[in-house]
């Protein structure tokens, strides 16, 4: 399993439609990825407060090679999305989950 973090560049001018936009991109792509093998959970959105035009998408995926493919399926599905609201391609990162346990005592009373 591993966690995909993708970066989404909206032009600045419709930053303030970021929800509406990741919606749409959510649509085009979303039934390819959850009839994908590698599918392991939905995602979520996050806008960068500082920078509104920022959206970082954050979901779990079962493998690096199964994710490789899904990313050459979406490559046509996302071209017209691309032109149209982003300054650039999304940025796509890998994350590895450090399993720090954080229910443990610690004397601090919570």
């Amino acid at each position: 399993m591993i966690t995909v973090k993708e970066t989404w560049y909206l032009r600045e001018d419709i930053a303030d439609r970021a929800m509406e936009l990741m919606q749409e991109m959510d649509d085009l792509t979303g039934p390819n990825a959850h009839d994908d093998p590698g599918w392991a959970g939905h995602a979520r959105f996050f806008r960068r407060e500082t920078e509104p035009g920022q959206v970082i998408m954050i979901y779990p995926w079962r493998s690096h090679e199964d994710h490789a493919r899904l990313r050459a399926a979406e490559k046509s599905l996302l071209a017209e999305f691309h032109t149209k609201y982003c300054t650039r391609e999304r940025d796509i990162e890998y994350l590895e989950e450090l399993p720090v346990d954080v229910d443990g005592e610690h004397g601090h009373g919570h």
